[in-house]
């Protein structure tokens, strides 16, 4: 996608429309959870027909994995234009996940359960240079970023981690991926029906922890 570009009315349209909805959504699942969710309610919130909503999505949750993946892109965006490398590129992933709670922690808790009850992978649903644009207005090269999970954002910065020597170079990347997706989604889901706001500061407490052992698996692997 070239950013020079600008897409066509019809293009437009659609893309609003489907910002709506996912908007719309959000809002709802602060309130209530996605089983309760009525589409109606959706389209009134969004002042589109039931027919139209189910032109764009089949099901609720299609528009929750649409939901997600604009999450995930802004996330993947967030970690490309930051300054940092490695190690703490990867963290400033967790700080995105940590500040998205704290605004919207009601569509995020129903992202982290779709993910965890989905048996299989997911079908991704195709963002337009529209979307992206009416979306992320100010994030520059956004329109050509690709679309994937957490282990595609994190695994350059843990092969630039590796090859700086912040990790040993023995550091077994599939096995840190798993412990990094394992704070990354189990942290916010322990605290939820506590105190969002420390999710930051135990998400910094779990890291230190966590390279500190991955670091000491490497050498006594050796």
């Amino acid at each position: 996608m070239e950013k020079s570009k600008k897409p066509g009315l019809r293009e437009r349209k659609f893309a609003k429309t489907r910002l709506k909805l996912t908007q719309a959504l959000a809002r709802r699942l602060e309130r209530t959870s996605l089983e309760e969710v009525v589409v109606r309610d959706l389209c009134d919130d969004a002042e589109v027909s039931e027919a139209t909503f189910f032109n764009y999505f089949p099901r609720k949750l299609d528009l929750l994995d649409y939901y997600t993946q604009l999450w995930m892109l802004e996330l993947g965006w967030r970690c490309q234009a930051s300054e940092e490398q490695g190690v703490a590129a990867i963290g400033v992933s967790f700080d995105f996940m940590a500040a998205s709670f704290q605004t919207q922690s009601g569509v995020m808790s129903e992202m982290i359960a779709r993910q965890a009850l989905q048996r299989d992978k997911p079908q991704f649903i195709e963002i337009g240079l529209a979307e992206r644009q009416i979306a992320y207005p100010e994030y520059d090269g956004i329109e050509t970023l690709p679309v994937g999970g957490v282990d595609k954002v994190w695994l350059p910065s843990l092969e630039q981690a590796v090859r700086s020597g912040e990790l040993p170079a023995n550091t077994h990347i599939p096995t840190v991926m798993v412990g990094l997706a394992s704070i990354f989604y189990g942290v916010p889901l322990v605290l939820r029906q506590g105190n969002l706001a420390a999710i930051s500061s135990v998400y910094t407490q779990q890291l230190a922890v966590f390279w500190v052992g991955i670091r000491a698996a490497a050498k006594g692997s050796t």
